[in-house]
């Protein structure tokens, strides 16, 4: 399987270490191999690939689609470009691998679902905490019933990257680029755990944030702020759940803070991504004995224990790390083609996260609870 990676910012460096770092994660026949990269700037592209051993670098991403030796073509541009660079690599007959989101609007995501259907190629979208051993536990039961009934659950994606406004923003905090703000970054993943982990959300009450309305731009200027810093979302279930999304990048003293917790008539779970070894899970007791028992949380050693073919490197008990997420995402990719199975998360389910943060602004916009139709 021959990759062309285009744009090789952070996502791009992280990709490619995933496809390197398949063969010692997992016990697999697939050889992938990246066998180019474009970045718009040349002297980067080629630099790269001198380091990591890849033979072709462009800065024009045709190079790479119309490639007939490139059979999967990764995305990891800025947020405006996703939606032409996968219909051209689609109709071009190329399996798509994209980061979040799918596109800048619902429309432009439902496109991309037809298109890849159309042309029968297989396309998978990055949500990369599904691929986190806890997370994978936290789905198990869920899907099992553990919790019973969900009553309630608050999901928090939160940095501090947006606090120095002496800073010269980047790409992310620009609507122009991003299509979003902070909603579409952090918050497409908090989103999706929600969907991934507890269904279809029903209704969305959305409110954005813009903490510091002049900062540096990336000209070094004074600059509007144009996108969302922060955004708080009230959501209704399908299954009658409520719950809070909240998504920041100026909470003060936060690194890479992912927090999740689900409430359920008969459990609870709760999980951090700055502690991702564990997932914490609670099971009510009819009973309670005088002492307590053996009543509290119970901290589950998720670590690096997968099911097969993965768990072989490093030891199951071994501690898990952020870029495990992704080799165990880029893994899942390339099975569903080498199995001729629309993978997971499809482009289909970046298409529903796509729509839920489309409500969300319109929420914010209008100050009014909007039912997802």
């Amino acid at each position: 399987m021959r990759i062309g990676i285009i744009g090789f910012g952070s996502m791009g460096k992280t990709h490619l270490y995933s496809v390197k770092n398949i063969p010692f994660f997992f016990d697999t026949d697939i050889k992938p191999q990246v066998v180019a990269i474009c970045n718009r700037n040349i002297e980067k592209a080629r630099q790269a690939c001198q380091r990591y051993d890849i033979p072709t670098c462009t800065d024009n991403e045709d190079d790479i689609i119309y490639n007939d030796e490139i059979d999967i073509v990764d995305i990891c541009t800025p947020n405006i470009c996703h939606f032409e660079t996968a219909k051209k690599a689609i109709l071009a007959g190329k399996h798509v691998y994209c980061e979040k989101p799918l596109g800048i609007s619902y429309d432009e995501a439902i496109t991309l679902v037809k298109l890849a259907k159309e042309k029968n190629v297989f396309c998978q979208i990055v949500f990369n905490n599904r691929f986190l051993s806890a997370i994978m536990r936290a789905r198990e039961l869920t899907a099992e019933g553990y919790l019973g009934k969900i009553l309630s659950f608050s999901v928090r994606y939160l940095h501090s990257s947006a606090l120095d406004t002496d800073k010269k923003a980047g790409w992310k905090q620009d609507h122009d680029i991003c299509g979003g703000g902070v909603l579409f970054d952090l918050g497409s993943h908090a989103l999706d755990l929600v969907y991934y982990l507890m269904g279809n959300i029903k209704s969305i009450y959305g409110k954005s944030q813009i903490a510091f309305p002049k900062r540096l731009g990336v000209d070094g200027k004074e600059w509007h702020t144009n996108a969302d810093e922060a955004f708080y979302i009230l959501a209704t279930l399908e299954n009658g759940a409520v719950g809070t999304v909240e998504v920041s990048k100026i909470i003060t003293g936060s690194n890479d803070d992912l927090t999740l917790e689900i409430h359920g008539e008969e459990g609870s779970l709760r999980f951090s991504l700055m502690d991702p070894n564990f997932l914490e899970v609670y099971k009510r007791e009819k009973e309670v004995p005088a002492l307590g028992g053996l009543c509290g949380y119970t901290k589950v050693e998720c670590v690096n224990r997968y099911p097969h073919p993965g768990g072989i490197f490093p030891s199951v008990k071994a501690p898990i790390g952020w870029l495990r997420g992704h080799v165990g995402s880029y893994f899942s990719f390339l099975q569903s083609i080498k199995d001729k199975k629309q993978p997971c998360p499809s482009f289909d389910d970046g298409a529903v996260i796509q729509k839920y943060m489309e409500i969300a602004y319109e929420s914010s916009k209008t100050g009014k609870e909007i039912t997802v139709c």
